[in-house]
């Protein structure tokens, strides 16, 4: 990615997190970006193009930190908190990214061309969950009977719905990963095998 395109997308994810995506005018992010209304139309041809494309951007930059969090031989269920609690950190980008996302998934209720996009990068964390679940089931520290992929629909879904509590100061972020631990141990003990 081009240098000023990701300047360009920084500045709409700077605006979306302040303003939602309902409220997301092009005009904005040039002002925010400080250039023309053309050069943005010229990188991303429309406004739905702008926003799927911070989609993805946000999306690069949670796997960079979600890539940190899950470095080192740690224990699956260990990597699997991890990369789930990341999603909750007292730093600028990883509130920026949150908000971006709530803001997309909403928006994408009434803008049908933001479902594809927002589809693609939900399955793709769903089939990250779900693979590490796997791996936690092929090394016996998770059990057999649990179903990855509901577990990863369940542990992903309770994420998102923290993050809108967690942005609107209803949760602190300790709050929120002691949530997403709790949570994830209900998921993972599997059912009882008779």
């Amino acid at each position: 990615m081009t240098t000023r395109r990701a300047k360009l997308l920084e500045a709409t994810c700077r605006v979306i997190a302040l303003r939602g995506v309902r409220g997301l005018r092009v005009e904005d992010v040039a002002a925010e970006a400080g250039v023309s209304k053309t050069l943005i139309y010229y990188h991303f041809r429309d406004r739905a193009g702008l926003v799927t494309s911070a989609l993805d951007y946000v999306n690069d930059r949670a796997e960079s930190y979600a890539d940190v969090a899950a470095v080192g031989g740690a224990p699956v269920r260990e990597l699997l908190l991890s990369l789930l609690a990341t999603e909750f950190q007292d730093d600028t980008t990883v509130r920026e990214n949150s908000a971006v996302w709530g803001e997309v998934r909403a928006a994408a209720t009434f803008e049908d061309g933001l479902r594809p996009t927002l589809a693609s990068l939900t399955e793709r964390w769903l089939v990250d969950v779900a693979e590490l679940i796997a791996d936690g089931q092929d090394d016996g520290s998770i059990p057999p009977t649990v179903d990855s992929r509901a577990a990863a629909v369940r542990l992903t879904s309770l994420v998102e719905g923290l993050s809108g509590r967690w942005l609107a100061g209803l949760l602190g972020t300790a709050e929120a990963r002691a949530h997403v631990a709790a949570a994830l141990e209900r998921e993972l003990a599997g059912s009882p095998q008779g």
